[in-house]
């Protein structure tokens, strides 16, 4: 088996933590870097933060080898206060991160960005995404998120809308380059950070846990990503795939009231 090196962002918890076991124990070399240091065993840890453009630029400094993939995991919940620390964090550091890995990629890398199923109303927000993208420095947050009148709440799903989005918009110029970009979206996961999503969204997300049969795992979600990574998986391109258990699928069959669609129910025996 061919040994690759991958980077990690958000390594230290969480899918960042799952997904380097696994990279581990697939025989890989994984970089990881967080804000605090990794307790679990890594090849090489890199402080990284990504509210801080410094910080960026040092961490994209001190990788030395050819990289195989890179997994944007590291972000932020939904947390009053932080505004403009959840819009540069999930996706202005992400895109200049991005931008300062890639001339570490080998040809044929693969990069997963880490979205949200709280991102998949980007249809109706493009505009504001667009304005969103127009911001290139972490010191133009603030009016923005004035102007746009802005709560965390929709700051974080307006951050996972603008992941799903740059990775279609990189898609075909990564292509060209020889190198592949994804997203995933997880929905419902049992992670550190699951009850700020419970106070955000409330009754509506444990009603789509319920409907689910239970709440996912960050293995669950460290699994896809490792295939993503992987050259197995060289034909996705540019696509978003959502790992929520069905509650997607749940929630636009009600919304297009697809119920009619469905077998019928089985007769009960007599």
């Amino acid at each position: 088996m061919t040994t690759l090196t991958y980077a990690v962002t958000g390594v230290a918890s969480g899918i960042g933590a799952q997904l380097a076991r696994i990279l581990k124990e697939q025989g890989h070399t994984v970089i990881g870097l967080d804000i605090r240091e990794a307790t679990d065993p890594i090849d090489q840890f890199i402080k990284l933060d990504l509210n801080d453009p410094n910080s960026i630029v040092a961490a994209t400094a001190q990788i030395k080898s050819p990289i195989d993939g890179l997994c944007n995991n590291a972000g932020l919940p939904p947390r009053d206060g932080l505004e403009e620390t959840i819009l540069q964090v999930n996706f202005l550091g992400t895109r200049a991160f991005t931008q300062g890995m890639l001339p570490h990629l080998r040809e044929g890398a693969s990069i997963v960005n880490m979205a949200s199923r709280a991102g998949h109303g980007w249809r109706d927000a493009l505009e504001q995404v667009k304005r969103l993208a127009t911001r290139m420095q972490r010191d133009q947050l603030a009016a923005f998120v004035a102007d746009e009148k802005l709560d965390a709440t929709r700051c974080y799903n307006l951050s996972k809308e603008a992941i799903i989005l740059w990775t279609m918009a990189e898609a075909e110029p990564m292509v060209q380059c020889g190198v592949r970009v994804n997203s995933l979206s997880p929905g419902g996961i049992a992670t550190g950070i699951l009850a700020d999503f419970q106070r955000v969204f409330g009754d509506a997300m444990a009603k789509n846990i319920e409907r689910a049969g239970r709440a996912g795992s960050a293995e669950e979600v460290a699994e896809i990503a490792a295939f993503l990574l992987s050259p197995a998986s060289h034909w996705i391109k540019g696509t978003d795939i959502a790992i929520d258990g069905g509650m997607g699928a749940f929630n636009m069959s009600d919304a297009m009231g697809l119920s009619q669609l469905r077998l019928p129910a089985a007769e009960s025996a007599t």
